[in-house]
């Protein structure tokens, strides 16, 4: 299966049709066929901003998503481009392209906020492009932000109280970055320089006060800090003048600004290197059939008029892969037995040990390849299969053991049979003779190799079924007295009592081996899942390390917010105080 995709332009992953979102088959084997792990990069923003061109930008590309030079949006619903990462071997860069925010045409705003949320949903960084500066008005626009947890639930069943804290949304929230196009403004604060991302954050600065217009200030603000903790900003200048802006899919870098162009190849080069592979809860890595599960459970979340579900989400995902997982590890052990079992095995014990082999590959192959087993049902499922698949091959061996020795005793004792048919037993001494071929012939078997599992039982029941034939020629043969025909024939008993205990011996040796079997495999199935539990509690540990990391730091930037306001509010009244001491110095010296 192709593991890198080379598309030649971009495709329409979900269309947006008459207020309805549908998935585009085309797309979604596109998506199936990537194996690699998948970096998503995702572009949001109000319709005619310049969102496509950067894109294009992040795709090598002057042209492949659609630009347009009027004031209708052009892009509608979200397009996809996977192209080889730059930066990131065996990785796959997927670029989505949003249709535009706001659009007047549509008339309603509740697409735009399913656009908005899908685009946090399916990437692994979330770029937010908009015009001029940072200002109320822009984030005004940006009021879908605080709409997200009306629209996306981390849980299936969230806290007691019905709410769910943003650490359940950090978890698997994007990296943010905000491009601001046509940024006319010098990057100064208090008279000092200072960076594209200190300005985001200055912007995000929350008001102390508690009336309605200061929350309504806050709160895109707050969403913003709450739910992307990592945060980026890149401005851009005007990347020529207004006529030509049509035609920025025909223009070279030369016939652009050159900080225009220089601007954009940081921001490309920041994305290259900084945006990380798409990873879900649990640290479970993204590729392309895992995105496509993706897409698909959150469209028709929303379709159905449910609230896209993160949890919802993993759990349908980990069905497909579980039930994949359990088929790809039983193909390993169909392979892998077809390739080295060789029937009849000469011992039970043979066949088990090849079997265990295998089956603890198989069980790998399945803990490899498999995500959240609740309850362990798929292991459960392989550990069954694997199970049959051990007594089918148990069962083939007795036949094969079965048949070969048949076919090897028909063949051996064939002279005995033809003399028999001949009447070359049916004289005085005749018995002695007829003892003497069989145990000759019988040593002849006994020499053959590989004859299986079977090779007395069968043995025991060819001799079993000449007894009659033996019996005949016994009591026909006149140089034997009665007494040496009775020991004779208690002699015959005493052997197939004999061959009996011991058939009964060995049945008791291949059920204990195959107990002994039974349990090795249960300890197998446990022993990694042991090991694979505690990699999930690690990487659970690190995840939770991790968020509760970015809170802090969170809380810690407000926590010196706080401090610089108060120190300020301090020095604004010590200054005033020190204003109203000199007042009446000044008076004095004046007098």
């Amino acid at each position: 299966m192709a593991s890198e995709i080379h598309m030649s332009g971009p495709e329409c992953l979900i269309e947006n049709t008459n207020g309805r979102l549908l998935v585009n088959p085309r797309a979604l084997k596109i998506l199936s066929a990537i194996q690699q792990p998948v970096v998503v990069v995702a572009i949001v923003g109000l319709y005619r901003t310049g969102k496509s061109y950067l894109m294009n930008k992040l795709a090598g590309k002057n042209k492949g998503f659609s630009l347009g030079s009027t004031v209708q949006s052009h892009t509608k619903g979200i397009w996809m481009w996977c192209v080889p990462h730059p930066k990131k071997p065996d990785h796959t860069l997927v670029l989505l392209d949003t249709e535009g925010l706001g659009d007047v045409e549509k008339g309603d705003n509740q697409n735009d906020s399913w656009i908005f949320a899908l685009a946090i949903l399916l990437s692994s960084t979330f770029v937010y492009n908009s015009m001029g500066t940072i200002n109320q008005q822009a984030m005004d626009q940006l009021h879908y932000v605080t709409e997200l947890t009306d629209r996306i639930r981390a849980k299936v069943s969230p806290e007691v109280d019905g709410v769910e804290d943003s650490a359940d949304f950090v978890s698997f929230f994007p990296d943010f970055v905000w491009t601001l196009r046509d940024f006319s403004l010098d990057l100064e604060a208090d008279g000092q320089s200072i960076t594209a991302d200190e300005y985001l954050e200055n912007s995000l600065k929350l008001k102390k006060g508690t009336s309605q217009k200061d929350k309504n200030f806050n709160l895109p603000r707050l969403c913003i800090r709450k739910f992307f903790p990592k945060k980026k900003c890149f401005i851009f200048d005007r990347p020529t003048n207004r006529k030509k802006l049509g035609q920025l899919e025909k223009l070279c870098d030369d016939e652009l600004d050159s900080e225009f162009v220089q601007q954009a190849a940081v921001f490309c080069s920041y994305i290259f290197r900084n945006s990380k592979t798409k990873t879900l809860s649990g640290g479970i890595k993204v590729n392309g059939p895992r995105l496509e599960t993706l897409v698909q459970t959150y469209v028709n979340a929303i379709n159905s008029g449910d609230l896209p579900c993160m949890e919802n989400a993993v759990l349908a995902l980990a069905e497909i892969e579980n039930a994949a997982a359990v088929k790809k590890a039983i193909a390993h052990y169909d392979q892998q037995m077809g390739q080295k079992l060789q029937l009849p095995t000469e011992t039970l014990q043979e066949l088990l040990d090849l079997h265990r082999t295998i089956e603890k590959e198989a069980i790998e192959v399945f803990m490899r390849r498999s995500l959240k087993d609740t309850d362990h049902l798929f292991q459960k499922e392989l550990a069954a299969q694997l199970d049959k698949k051990r007594d089918d091959f148990c069962n083939k061996n007795l036949k094969a053991s079965s048949d070969h020795c048949s076919a090897l005793l028909k063949d051996i004792f064939s002279p005995l049979e033809e003399g028999v048919k001949e009447g070359i037993y049916s004289k005085p001494g005749g018995y002695r003779l007829f003892i003497e071929k069989i145990q000759e012939l019988k040593k002849k078997y006994l020499q053959e190799p590989r004859k299986g599992i079977q090779a007395e039982e069968i043995l025991q029941e060819y001799l079993k079924s000449k007894e009659s034939v033996s019996g005949a020629i016994l009591q026909t043969d006149q140089t034997l007295s009665e007494k040496e025909k009775l020991i004779e024939v208690e002699r015959v008993k005493a052997e197939s009592a004999q061959a009996a205990a011991k058939m009964l011996e060995e049945m008791q040796i291949k059920n204990q081996q195959m107990m002994e079997q039974k349990e090795k495999s249960y300890q197998e199935h446990v022993q990694q899942l042991t090991k694979k539990m505690e990699r999930d509690r690690a990487q659970l540990l690190e995840e939770q390390e991790r968020t509760l990391s970015l809170k802090l730091q969170e809380q810690a930037r407000l926590l010196q917010e706080g401090f610089q306001e108060e120190n300020r509010r301090l020095h604004n009244e010590i200054q005033n105080l020190q204003k109203k001491m000199n007042k009446p110095r000044q008076q004095c010296c004046l007098s």
